[in-house]
């Protein structure tokens, strides 16, 4: 992979080994400039060793890392110029909020009036300055975020990285605060890397969100593309709910197919993969592939009679258990021989258990998993 203009970040086969453990499979990966860039999956998967070899608090085992087009991989984190927030925001307890924003400007060498003034904007800019004279302990724990937060930003860093900064937080802060987040990178315009597991707080904030399992790559791409169409059987079970069936290819028109499901009979069914994403190999006529199904993507309907209309297949189910969530209720159908799950808004009160129901399908919900992807997740 050669050096792409625009990255500010950029991996060339890096990788991390523990003795015959590999951390990190060898990773081509660039961050464009001023993007929201996450790193998501479950505990495990590599992001967070992924984020400290850019960081420079973990060596690389192999590859090159660059941040604004300069090999960084001999650099220690203080030579880097990156603003770094972790989990658990790391301030002095024994000095104030003005000093703990300070602290990386004192060994940049900055004059005091500067120094002053950019302190000042920092916590402006997180709508914390009247705070400058608090100690840590006197605030909350969502001002005590932004304050790590005005610390790694106010050194005017290359890069920002967040290493899952939110999961100490409760969860409506936690929706505040991602909103806050992504209002001041959008303002700074700085590139960031965030570190996450929270599926929701990915889709959120990113600009390109980087799937990431046992230690692998699995999708890049935009919010919208690795949750709609996803390149993998992983990709798929990690994000949302998802149905994922068996199946087998009956025909392949451009960029759809129709397969058969077995208890099911023939589904329409689009490519996933896209923006971005390598789809590898696609499967031939006759070949067993994975179909998957958003859950909110069925629609439940009490009338049997219910049109199915144009791209639509109708089938009848049978509601086994209900997940009542106030603005939406979690459906567990039976249909044919398959146990589904639904996702669907309620008006007053959702569907019975053990209610007869239609459920029908849009043949552009059904996305047919790459080939090569799903058989790497399953190996």
């Amino acid at each position: 992979m050669s050096e792409q203009a625009g990255n500010a970040v950029e991996l060339i086969g890096v990788a991390k080994h523990y003795g015959d453990f590999t951390a990190v499979q060898p990773t081509d990966l660039g961050v464009e400039e001023g993007t929201f860039l996450t790193l998501l999956g479950p505990s495990g998967c590599g992001k967070t060793t992924t984020l400290r070899m850019i960081a420079g608090l973990t060596s690389a085992s192999e590859g090159e890392i660059r941040i604004k087009g300069r090999r960084v991989n001999e650099l220690p984190i203080n030579k880097r110029n990156l603003g770094i927030v972790f989990q658990n925001y790391a301030l002095f307890p024994h000095k104030t909020v003005q000093e703990n924003v300070a602290f990386g400007l004192k060994y940049r060498k900055v004059s005091g009036d500067e120094m002053q003034r950019r302190v000042r904007e920092a916590l402006e800019l997180v709508q914390l300055a009247h705070t400058a004279e608090r100690m840590p302990g006197q605030l909350s724990g969502g001002q005590q975020q932004r304050i790590a937060l005005a610390r790694a930003i106010v050194i005017q860093p290359d890069v920002l990285l967040l290493d899952e900064p939110l999961s100490a937080l409760d969860a409506n802060l936690r929706e505040d605060m991602r909103v806050e987040l992504k209002r001041i990178q959008h303002s700074l315009g700085i590139t960031t890397v965030f570190v996450t597991h929270d599926q929701s707080e990915a889709l959120a904030m990113s600009d390109r969100i980087v799937v990431m399992s046992a230690g692998r790559v699995e999708q890049v791409g935009s919010p919208q593309a690795v949750y709609n169409r996803p390149a993998s059987e992983f990709v798929a079970a990690f994000l949302g709910n998802s149905n994922i069936l068996d199946a087998r290819v009956a025909a392949i028109d451009g960029d759809s197919a129709t397969v058969e499901v077995p208890g099911l009979g023939a589904l329409p069914a689009a490519f996933g993969g896209g923006d971005g994403a390598s789809d590898g190999p696609r499967p031939q006529r006759g070949a067993a592939v994975k179909l998957s199904i958003r859950a909110e993507k069925l629609a439940v309907d009490e009338s049997l009679d219910a049109a199915a209309g144009d791209g639509t297949v109708s089938l009848r189910g049978r509601v086994t258990a209900v997940d009542y969530q106030g603005q939406a209720a979690r459906y567990f159908l039976d249909v044919g021989e398959h146990k589904l799950q639904a996702l669907n808004p309620i008006d007053e009160r959702p569907v019975a258990e053990g209610s007869e129901v239609s459920v029908r399908i849009r043949a552009r919900d059904c996305v047919l998993l790459p080939a090569a992807a799903h058989a790497e997740a399953s190996s």
